[in-house]
């Protein structure tokens, strides 16, 4: 038997999450990032779309998240030596963690940077044998 968590007697409070993931892609793919040549068009654009759109569908996702009020997102996303590294923040005002928002956000963003650039990852079979999403983790949680 499965049941969602009766949040109803906690108080409402400040809450944070914030979440890291990491996409691992091809040199030649983060050049076309950097200077935004991706045939899909703005690789960063879409993909802090993507994580907001996520992190606001969580409970669509998730089915025994709770629906809560989301004060604010921040979506950043760094070229690093091997890949994308994106951070997604998710605040609130209620009665329950905002930790499964901030990972979805997180996936959401590296599933659409992948999404844009599959045509550039894929090798002469059409596989992705270097292309992998990593290290998907809740990295701060704040309560006051």
């Amino acid at each position: 038997m499965v049941h969602m968590v009766d949040i109803g007697g906690k108080k409402k409070e400040f809450r944070m999450s914030r979440a890291s993931g990491f996409i691992r892609l091809k040199k030649e793919t983060l050049k076309k990032i950097r200077s935004k040549e991706v045939p899909k068009g703005d690789v960063f654009a879409v993909a802090q779309t993507a994580a907001i759109m996520a992190v606001k569908r969580t409970t669509d996702m998730i089915p025994l998240t709770h629906p809560i009020p989301i004060t604010g997102v921040d979506v950043d996303l760094k070229i690093e030596d091997n890949g994308v590294r994106a951070e997604v923040e998710v605040r609130s005002v209620g009665q329950t963690g905002v930790e499964m928002e901030a990972l979805a956000g997180v996936a959401g963003a590296l599933l659409a940077i992948w999404d844009m650039v599959k045509g550039l990852e894929k090798d002469e079979a059409g596989q992705y044998p270097t292309t992998a999403i990593e290290e998907i983790r809740v990295v701060k949680k704040v309560k006051s």
